[in-house]
């Protein structure tokens, strides 16, 4: 089970890498090197997963199953990204949102059909911080994301997260953020939940990522920064792994 793994590595005290891929920003032959240099980093998590959809997300997800044994996880934006190719789904709750159809909406059209699937569901609190622009997450769904500076909301969020049954709490400020989470809020959230924490969203350069381990971050989630340059896989998840 792969959150029986993150539980393993959290409990020993282990970061964790995950290499988050939207397959509308990737053409074939980027998304085969991309998924060779995580082969080669030994990247512990491959999210797939983005606002849109303008690519068949199960058809990416076979190719890349067919590259690699890193675990594949599903990171949906929508009900149209489930993919039975997958092996787990983060089951994703906008917690810090006031949206019913992204708090439950959604996931309630989505059970009978995970159900009857063999995808491991993971539930997972999902909290939008702000990042110093308008992401996709926040337009698409049509919710305010907490102020990087009001770290006792993100706190409050992220116990009644915990509270509410969720397995994993996972803190970001949306894809390509200018500002990263901040320290002070990773912390003070890892402070006070007793589950995994996952922060991604803004983080770039290996002092950000180094900024983050340190914090208090579990599964460390980076994209943008790979979409571009994919030999930094390995000078991330070597800095992670050695921490």
């Amino acid at each position: 089970m792969i959150y029986k793994k993150i539980l393993n590595n959290y409990n020993k005290g282990k970061k964790q890498l995950a290499l988050l891929i939207d397959p509308d920003k990737y053409t074939s032959a980027g998304l085969k090197k991309t998924i060779n240099d995580a082969n080669k980093a030994n990247v512990d998590f491959i999210l797939v997963g983005g606002s849109l959809m303008f690519h068949n997300h199960v058809n990416v997800i076979s190719h890349i199953k067919s590259e690699t044994k890193i675990p594949v996880i599903l990171f949906p934006g929508s009900l149209l990204q489930i993919s039975p190719d997958a092996d787990a789904i983060l089951f994703l709750s906008l917690i810090s949102g006031r949206n019913p159809d992204f708090l439950i909406g959604n996931h309630v059209v989505a059970a009978p059909l995970l159900k009857k699937s063999k995808i491991e569901i993971i539930p997972t609190g999902y909290i939008l911080v702000e990042g110093g622009r308008t992401t996709s997450v926040e337009y698409m769904s049509n919710t305010k994301p907490i102020p990087g500076n009001k770290i006792d909301i993100a706190v409050a969020t992220a116990l009644a997260g915990e509270m509410s049954g969720h397995k994993l709490i996972y803190i970001e400020a949306g894809s390509g953020a200018e500002i990263p989470v901040t320290s002070e809020m990773m912390t003070a959230v890892k402070k006070n939940i007793a589950i995994p924490l996952i922060v991604g969203g803004g983080i770039r350069t290996n002092d950000s990522l180094k900024k983050a381990c340190k914090a208090g971050a579990d599964i460390i989630v980076i994209g943008t920064a790979f979409e571009t340059n994919t030999s930094s896989i390995e000078t991330f998840s070597k800095i992670i792994h050695e921490f």
